[in-house]
């Protein structure tokens, strides 16, 4: 099946070019002196010393932009407890992380970044201007419905980046994707170092209290340029350890009783009520590698020409065990027909019950070879063809995949009976009344298999710079860019029991359970009476012959199967103009994008035979369609201390891969699934914003900023229900599907921002950020929190330095899974940086992360349906930093 799409639709683009029109009569008309306002570009490199300094060169770069950037030095990123590029701009008005991508939970790092309160995957994520592909190393993030867009910044450690560009505001020159804005990172580069020779070399133990580990952390630089600065080299080598774990109390989807349920019969105001499906004490250990380095070479062999050749590589060794003790109330009911020996109801769930039989299972998954990597290799060059006009361009390719291999499922029965209370936002007493949890149970189910996700990009883009400097024209960009980005998500092998998996014994038991401090920082009654495997056993249970059934062809999972190939071209031209006490650009890009998705499809005239899943037929969908992207910034320098700037675009970001990928991912056990939605139309957005920015002493600032983003077309989640084949129960089944679908929203909101040197060596950054995000129909978007606030205060003398930095999130919505929205409610969290200068080469580091060890709560529509509750416990570095 093949589809073509057109782009006749209407683009919007009459009332945002009479704005554009607007605003550039508005800067052309002089109102006020003169002051000496040249454009700066935005991603130039400053290397900094101190925090002080740091804040001031970041102050100036935002201040001298045109648009509305936001930016981070090295020194920032330096002097605060930043291990991934994600924690180094969470700080930063607008910016929200979080630590998990999709259905996975939380995690102790944080992984994802989003801007003004919308989904990470409407922000572009660019390493110097160009995209950088993704490895995700959890198995929900690689096959099924959360193979998302943003960047995984688990692979991007600190050490890299020179400086950090946020751009909330859109212009004709800056590569689309991003409706929210673009964080381009940049790294550094040899020839903008002081020194012919810069050595830099860095050596900590991270000490996680919850896991009660320290592992080792190293990175090292070395820069070199010739003494003419026509010449350099720049080579930067990581290994960071880190001992993961996370104790945690999930609820894993809600279930609606069934009317003809017997329950239901028996008890009829049950009928049509939500119950959980799962409630599970999970208990989650990883020990993870991040490894790789950088290189960049530079080369001027003129004034007028200069070469670049610059790559990346990075890798997350990732392996983990999950154990998790799951009570079935869902399934006790829907599955099973047992009818509970007494029950609760509040706000439309069934809060507690009591069952005399239990159909709960543990849950033992293990996997030794999980991870990601991601790299990139790119060549640019500066040419000034003559005194007036520069050609600039770069060529390069990035690749990035995430696996799992290897990996061992393995069920027990749980005996006895079962009881259950949910307690709101407080964790979710469970008992086993007669059963046995200190040791293992029979053999309930054996799986695992193999899956992994591919994301790469050719691409090659062309830039021209004409100076015109006449009037109120400075100069005129044009260009031209196209890529290539392919991304695919593999399942090709998923085991199941064998012919010896439920009759020989289980696997070999040393007698560990959970640990005696299990959940003890979650509050709430959750027992440690567990049993758990090592971790090995199980990989040797899995292994032995006739334990699982391994079938390449019967057990490929084609379900959870989709590729994406995705072309785009785009041309763009840009005026920068400037006047008495004015600058500001406008233009318009134009970019046509041609996608071609291939999914599997149950069925079908001559399908594909041989998997337990059914036959199936590979399915091309393809379309294409155009964008018009109008776009104006303008800055007015009232006087030397106050700017005024305003702007108003266009803008669009393309859904995740895997709502475009059209493909079915099934969970078995929970009767849900998520699907994709091979015809959703882009995301599509008319943003305007205006600031006032006040530098009223040196190192100083005080901003207000209110921003719109009216979405003409937003990807919303919506559920539905679907017979599908259950491999566990071996026939059809209802499941709960969310799939993703197109509507219209709103996104509104005000950001504050303070910054001050106080007295002595003191000082303090304030900010604020409140976002309105709505769909059409007035329910919340995705990843939209209220309020966003962070609180830092700094001290600095010539020997010493401390930052705390507390940073808030209100609650927002993360998403639909099993069947049941996520809510994460509102939650701050406390880190510190303390640095000790021994001389000029030497200084002592000591960072902290999550000091206020904050519990990560979820929850479903109401508080009175809780959706998981973890706990990462609290970081420790401590360091030595050297530089020559």
């Amino acid at each position: 099946m093949s589809e073509q799409y057109g782009s006749n639709k209407p683009t919007g683009l009459t009332p945002i070019a009479a704005a554009v029109g607007m605003m550039i009569v508005l800067a052309a008309s002089p109102a006020f002196a003169q002051q000496d306002t040249q454009p700066v570009d935005t991603a130039a490199i400053v290397t900094v010393s101190g925090v002080r300094a740091a804040l001031e060169q970041s102050l100036k770069q935002k201040r001298n932009a045109d648009a509305v950037v936001e930016v981070v030095t090295a020194e920032d990123i330096g002097k605060m407890p930043d291990k991934n590029v994600a924690d180094a701009i969470q700080r930063l008005p607008g910016v929200n992380i979080q630590s998990s991508a999709g259905g996975e939970g939380g995690f102790g790092e944080n992984d994802r970044v989003s801007l003004r309160g919308t989904s990470p995957s409407l922000q572009q994520t660019l390493f110097n201007g160009h995209a950088i592909s993704t490895g995700d190393w959890f198995v929900l993030n690689q096959v099924g419905g959360s193979v998302g867009r943003s960047s995984s910044f688990s692979l991007l450690p600190s050490e890299l980046v020179g400086s950090i560009v946020v751009q909330k505001s859109q212009t004709a020159d800056l590569v689309e994707g991003g409706v929210s804005g673009a964080i381009n990172v940049i790294t550094r580069r040899p020839l903008d170092f002081k020194k012919q020779l810069t050595l830099e070399a860095s050596v900590q133990g991270a000490y996680n209290d919850l896991a009660g580990k320290t592992e080792p952390q190293f990175s090292a630089l070395l820069g070199w340029k010739n003494d003419t600065n026509t010449a350099g080299v720049l080579l930067q080598a990581f290994s960071e350890k880190t001992t993961v774990r996370r104790d945690g109390q999930e609820v894993l989807g809600y279930s609606t009783i069934a009317a003809d349920s017997k329950a239901a019969k028996a008890i009829p105001a049950l009928a049509g009520l939500r119950i959980p499906t799962f409630i599970g004490a999970t208990l989650f250990e990883q020990k993870k590698k991040r490894e790789g380095g950088a290189f960049d070479v530079e080369f001027k062999p003129s004034k007028e020409l200069t070469l670049d050749l610059n790559g990346f590589y990075s890798k997350l060794s990732a392996p983990h065990q999950n154990t998790n003790w799951l009570a079935a109330p869902g399934n006790q009911i829907n599955r099973d027909g047992t009818i509970p020996t007494a029950y609760n109801i509040s706000n439309g769930t069934v809060t507690s019950a009591s069952f005399a039989t239990n159909s709960g299972e543990v849950d033992n998954i293990y996997r030794p070879d999980a991870g990601g990597k991601s790299w990139y290799l790119d060549f640019n060059f500066k040419w000034r063809a003559t005194s007036d006009l520069t050609f600039s361009g770069k060529a390069g390719r990035t690749y990035g995949v995430g696996w799992d291999r290897d990996d061992v499922y393995y069920q027990n029965n749980v005996s006895g009976g079962m009881t259950y209370k949910l307690n709101g936002l407080s964790p979710a007493d469970v008992s086993y009344p007669g059963g046995i949890t200190n040791k293992p149970g029979s053999t309930a189910w054996a799986g695992g298999g193999e899956s992994q996700s591919v994301d790469k990009e050719r691409y090659v883009q062309l830039d021209g710079d004409l100076r015109i400097s006449e009037g109120i024209w400075d100069s005129v960009k044009f260009g031209a860019r196209f890529t290539d980005h392919k991304r695919s998500a593999e399942h090709p092998f998923e085991t199941r029991p064998g012919a010896l998996g439920f009759s020989n014994p289980g696997p070999a038991w040393n007698g560990e359970m959970y640990p005696s401090d299990f959940a003890s920082n979650l509050g709430g009654n959750l027992s440690t009476n567990y049993f758990k495997y090592d971790g090995a056993a199980l990989g040797a249970w899995g292994a032995a012959a006739g334990n699982r059934l391994f079938d390449y062809v019967r057990r490929h999972n084609w379900t959870d199967e989709f590729k994406v190939n995705e072309k785009t071209s785009a041309v763009y031209g840009m005026a920068n103009l400037t006047g008495d006490s004015w600058s500001g650009n406008f233009g318009v890009r134009g970019v046509r994008t041609k996608q071609t998705s291939i999914v599997n499809q149950s069925g079908g005239v001559t399908p594909i035979t041989g998997s337990d899943w059914g036959p199936y037929t590979q399915t091309t969908f393809e379309r294409t369609y155009n964008d018009v992207l109008p776009s104006a910034n303008v800055k007015f320098d009232v006087n030397k201390d106050l700017v005024v700037r305003a702007a108003i675009a266009r803008a669009i970001s393309r859904p995740d891969y895997s709502a475009l990928g059209g493909s079915v991912s099934l969970n078995d056990d929970a009767l849900s699934g998520n699907g994709g939605n091979a015809q959703l139309d882009p995301i599509r957005s008319n943003n305007a914003e205006i600031s006032t920015e006040w530098y009223f002493a040196p190192k100083s600032s005080l901003t207000a900023g209110l921003f719109y983003m009216d979405l003409t077309s937003v990807v919303a989640l919506g559920t539905f229900t679907g017979t599908y084949y259950n491999n566990k129960l071996g026939k059809q089944a209802v499941y709960q599907i969310t799939q993703p679908y197109n509507t219209t929203g709103k996104n509104k909101g005000v950001e504050l921002s303070y910054q001050q040197p106080l007295f002595g060596n003191f000082g303090s950054l304030i900010n604020y950020t409140y976002a309105d995000g709505k769909q059409a129909d007035g329910s919340e978007l995705v990843n939209s929190s209220k309020s966003t606030y962070n609180v830092t205060g700094y001290y600095e003398d010539d020997k010493f330095s401390a930052r705390l930095a507390w940073n808030y999130r209100s609650a927002y919505k993360a998403g639909v899974d099993r069947g049941a929205s996520q809510h994460v409610k509102g939650a701050g969290n406390l880190a510190a940086s303390l640095n000790y200068k021994i001389n000029e080469q030497l200084t002592v580091t000591f960072d902290a992360l999550n000091l206020t060890n904050t519990t990560i709560k979820m929850y479903a529509e109401n508080t009175d349906q809780p959706r998981a509750f973890y706990s990462n416990g609290r970081t420790f570095y401590l360091g030595l930093r050297a530089k020559m």
